[in-house]
């Protein structure tokens, strides 16, 4: 299986920003025992601007462009020396690949792009991407990692997406505000009333939401991917969306 799990601020950080050593280290364990099975795994990580804040000691995520750049350049190296080292350890070599929305509508550099991931999935070692923060504008930025990796998953079809979240999936209604709502584990149409389930923002240190994720879906099952939301908390998850074993995610059926 060819696979894209991304994974967001608030998997891998703490509120503090700070990095979430137990946590992150649990999702490289099973990433690995994964690869080791023969899967082929790219990972999309978020984290580089809430990493750089924890790291620089600000109160809070920036507003203004500069700072959040800045947060994003220190963080991005915290980020990428964490995976290194944890990966290392089950000798699995990591690759760093930073993206902007340019990259992948520009057809040359699309191309370029497309090129760089088979030959490291060739030679054996994990994708680790994310969007260029340091120099992403609005003109040119994807914005919000869960439409990136959706953007990357079609790119490299892949069999499936995985988003690991906060959240256990999409619910008939907000699951913080009523006390009935219910997972929905199976979307095999994305319909109207289904896309009005989301909500706003996510994460105080993060930029996505339901609404990005379903923005992800829709990218996805559109161009033959399957998708699904899960939660972080638990990396070993990864191994029942594997098997198809749905022990409480939801999983949208391209």
């Amino acid at each position: 299986m060819r696979m894209v799990i991304k994974v967001g601020t608030s998997t891998l950080a703490h509120s503090t920003g700070r990095l979430n050593i137990r946590l992150t280290g649990e999702l490289c364990r099973v990433i690995s025992d994964l690869k080791n099975a023969g899967n082929e795994v790219i990972l999309v990580s978020s984290g580089a601007i809430g990493m750089g804040v924890g790291k620089l000691g600000l109160s809070e995520k920036p507003s203004d462009i500069p700072t959040k750049q800045a947060a994003a350049a220190v963080g991005q190296c915290e980020l990428m020396y964490t995976y290194d080292r944890l990966f290392t350890e089950y000798n699995h070599t990591v690759a760093q690949i930073l993206l902007t929305g340019s990259d992948l509508s520009a057809a040359d550099r699309h191309e370029n792009f497309n090129n760089t991931i088979k030959r490291l999935l060739e030679l054996g070692a994990l994708p680790i991407i994310n969007e260029n923060d340091t120099i992403a504008t609005e003109e040119i930025k994807v914005g919000d990692n869960d439409t990136l990796s959706a953007l990357v998953a079609v790119s490299v079809k892949a069999d499936i997406l995985v988003i690991l979240s906060d959240v256990d999936g999409l619910y008939s209604a907000d699951p913080h505000k009523d006390e009935n709502a219910t997972l929905i584990k199976e979307v095999r149409t994305l319909s109207a009333e289904t896309v009005a389930l989301a909500g706003g923002a996510g994460s105080a240190l993060g930029t996505g939401g339901m609404k990005t994720k379903m923005g992800a879906a829709k990218i996805c099952i559109e161009n033959g991917c399957d998708m699904v939301i899960a939660n972080g908390e638990s990396p070993e998850i990864l191994y029942d969306i594997v098997a198809e074993n749905n022990s409480g995610y939801t999983r949208f059926f391209a």
